[in-house]
């Protein structure tokens, strides 16, 4: 006998009529603009190393604190600016994001003292949060399938603006200085708000259907092994709960490899240039841009399969990188590791889709967020504290570990619901 949670599962690529829904040139103007609101807030930090000696840190001590303080600040905002964007509207909150980011680039390229910086930094932190806003807009004008995919185009911007954005940074040092470059490129979220101003605002939903959507969405969050384990043919439903976690531990398991993967590759194949390490560095990215459409139209009805499948690459890729000491081992451990971010960031796209259904967009993406930068701020310090106990390969490992670890939860729900049942006799009933 079927369950009224499968019957909800079955339409999750069906868009719901109700909604506005946006053209594809106008989902592409939202994920454009988040690529050139971003490229500061990702091309630069890079150069702190550079940046703060002007500031009078000449040893750069705090650079690797001041990495992670936008992350920080942003994780705690994000969740209330997504609850404020459901009250207000979500486009408003979204031109706020944009303008914010704008000021907080040009007081960071103005800056005259370390405080000053600082200041500028939390302030694109906590009043920033451009990705989640995005996300949120999207999520109150799609659903389903249209939803999953404007979602993994977002992504494919984030990947390209981090592929992109310190090559740009680095071909304007020699005219310009990376912290002079803050208050030059404040002209990019600017010009994301004007562009932005075009787009039409999804209406929000009455309060009565907010609450009955609700409630149907979380009847549909309680899933059994069995309908976790559902053929192929159906979008599998996640919880919650579930997608935070799994949201985490991937950030985690990714991002602890990159403060400190220049080093180990230097360790590694010494004489490495520069370029080549960078080109290194972006590989699993660039495989994102090349692959994610693609990996979407595969996966998109299986997603725990995709998202099992991706950690199982990136615990290979990050263990590999411990055992690498040639440049053409690194080549390979990077694209395994860019296969599991490719399938592991398409399938969380798809799975907040899912939970998307019937929620409030701007505080489920807002709550996302939060869950994405504390997965980074824990692997930032995780790194730090490995590489200086037991050297630049500490990370990675670490990052295989946890990877392993969420293969295993995942894969525990299909394997167990796959055991024989007994039943117990009514006798034994306690």
């Amino acid at each position: 006998m079927r369950t009224t949670t499968s019957r909800q599962a079955e339409p999750a690529a069906v868009e719901t009529k109700d909604r506005p829904g946006l053209t594809r040139r106008q989902v592409h103007a939202v994920a454009g603009c988040y690529f050139v609101a971003s490229f500061a807030a990702l091309g630069l930090p890079p150069y702190l190393t550079e940046i703060l000696p002007e500031l009078g840190d000449g040893a750069a001590r705090w650079a690797g604190l001041l990495y992670i303080v936008p992350t920080i600040f942003g994780a705690l905002g994000a969740p209330l600016w997504g609850r404020l964007a459901d009250r207000f509207g979500r486009k408003r909150l979204l031109l706020r994001a944009q303008l914010v980011l704008a000021a907080a680039f040009l007081l960071a390229g103005w800056a005259d003292s370390l405080g000053t910086f600082v200041a500028a930094l939390v302030l694109q932190g906590i009043l920033g949060g451009t990705f989640a806003a995005s996300n949120g807009y999207l999520g109150a004008a799609l659903e389903g399938n249209a939803l999953s995919r404007a979602l993994t185009l977002m992504q494919g911007s984030a990947r390209a603006a981090l592929v992109f954005a310190p090559i740009v940074v680095g071909s304007l040092t020699p005219w310009l200085s990376p912290h002079r470059q803050y208050a030059l490129l404040a002209v990019l979220p600017l010009t994301a708000a004007v562009m932005l101003a075009a787009l039409p605002e999804p209406p929000r939903a009455p309060a009565a259907a907010a609450k009955q959507a609700e409630a149907v969405a979380e009847t549909d969050a309680v899933q059994s092994p069995e309908t976790a384990a559902e053929p192929a043919g159906r979008a599998p439903v996640a919880s919650l709960r579930a997608l935070y976690a799994l949201e985490f531990a991937f950030v985690f398991s990714t991002v602890i490899s990159f403060p400190y993967l220049i080093s180990l590759i230097k360790e590694r194949i010494p004489g490495t240039g520069p370029m080549v390490s960078g080109v290194l560095f972006a590989l699993p990215h660039m495989c994102y841009l090349v692959a994610a459409m693609a990996v979407h139209a595969v996966f998109r009805t299986r997603p725990r399969l995709g998202i099992g499948i991706g950690f199982g690459c990136i615990a290979l890729g990050l263990a590999g990188h411990g055992l690498m000491d040639s440049l053409t081992g690194f080549i390979a451990v990077r694209l395994v590791l860019g296969a599991g971010l490719t399938l592991g960031l398409v399938c969380l796209s798809v799975l907040a889709a899912d939970c998307a259904k019937g929620r409030a967009p701007g505080g489920l993406f807002g709550s996302i967020e939060f869950f994405s930068k504390a997965g980074a701020v824990a692997a930032g310090v995780a790194a730090a504290v490995g590489n200086d106990w037991f050297g630049p390969a500490a990370p990675v490992l670490t990052g295989t570990a946890i990877a392993l670890v969420t293969v295993l939860a995942t894969a525990a729900p299909v394997l167990l619901s796959r055991l024989p049942r007994t039943r117990r006799s009514p006798r034994c009933l306690r």
